[in-house]
């Protein structure tokens, strides 16, 4: 994988990954006027793989982790688990992400995870290379946002019921490895999206979820895949997977279902980290 650190972060946070690191699944570590909380693995963070876990609307960082099969799976696999916090919903308990088209703040919450991953890098003296950036429904919309703007910024992306909106990008900046998981009951977040405010469907100013398989489609551009169609299966587990073969070196896409609605499905780290950690080094 390319190397994503920021020009001059070794030098301005030379030493740091030496220090004890602050924080943990009750206490933040800051990154600007938010913070995000740590789940560290038996083995210790040093030199190790990390998933950011973006949480999903209403959610937090600290909540997040409170996934205790969430977190253990990925804990058990030698995963550092990181859980940024979202912004304040003004008026209403909880967080979300700046995530969608006409938000005018997708740069800054990228900007946002971009500073969460350099600061864990850091403190927690992680693999740079090794981390990887997945959430659940508005935070798997993230996930495929920061994907689309900025694709190095992580190692690979697993977004969870969740992807674009309406209107969808016309194109994303350039291929990357993506495994999107979808419940096939998902009523909250369906597979073909749905309007989430009160006007009528066709009307351009309605707040509508994206169709994952145009989602699909735009990362199968993106990733240079020469057939529409899939040419992978594997029904052996839970998850029924497809991948698509023939696209860009150093790219990846495979679409995971499971019998489900809206959860965070049993299973679903060990999906990931199997997914990841089968993909071919770049």
């Amino acid at each position: 994988m390319k190397n994503f650190i920021r020009a001059g972060l070794l030098g301005c946070l030379a030493g740091f990954a030496t220090q004890a690191a602050a924080c943990s699944t009750e206490t933040p570590c800051p990154v600007g006027d938010r913070a995000y909380y740590v789940a560290a693995p038996e083995g210790g963070t040093q030199d190790g793989p990390a998933v950011v876990y973006i949480h999903g609307f209403g959610g937090s960082g600290a909540g997040a982790l409170r996934n205790s099969g969430m977190v253990n799976d990925f804990l058990a696999r030698g995963y550092t688990v990181i859980a940024p916090d979202g912004v304040v919903r003004e008026g209403r308990n909880g967080r979300s992400w700046r995530f969608h088209p006409a938000s005018g703040g997708q740069a800054d919450e990228i900007a946002f995870l971009q500073d969460v991953r350099d600061d864990a890098i850091a403190r927690l003296g992680l693999n740079p290379e090794g981390v990887i950036l997945a959430g659940f429904s508005i935070g798997g919309s993230m996930t495929a946002y920061t994907a689309c703007a900025a694709p190095e910024s992580f190692a690979a992306y697993a977004p969870l019921s969740g992807n674009f909106w309406r209107p969808h990008p016309a194109e994303c900046a350039g291929p990357v490895q993506m495994l999107h998981t979808h419940g096939w009951r998902d009523g909250t977040v369906p597979i073909e999206g749905r309007v989430v405010n009160r006007v009528e469907r066709d009307r351009p100013d309605a707040f509508a979820q994206g169709d994952i398989h145009y989602a699909l489609g735009l990362w199968r551009d993106t990733n240079g895949c020469t057939d529409y169609q899939a040419r992978s299966f594997d029904t052996s587990t839970p998850f029924w997977q497809r991948s698509w073969t023939g696209c860009e070196s150093g790219s990846a896409l495979t679409f995971a279902l499971f019998d489900g609605g809206h959860v965070v499905p049993r299973g679903w780290p060990d999906l990931v980290v199997d997914w990841v950690e089968a993909l071919p080094a770049n």
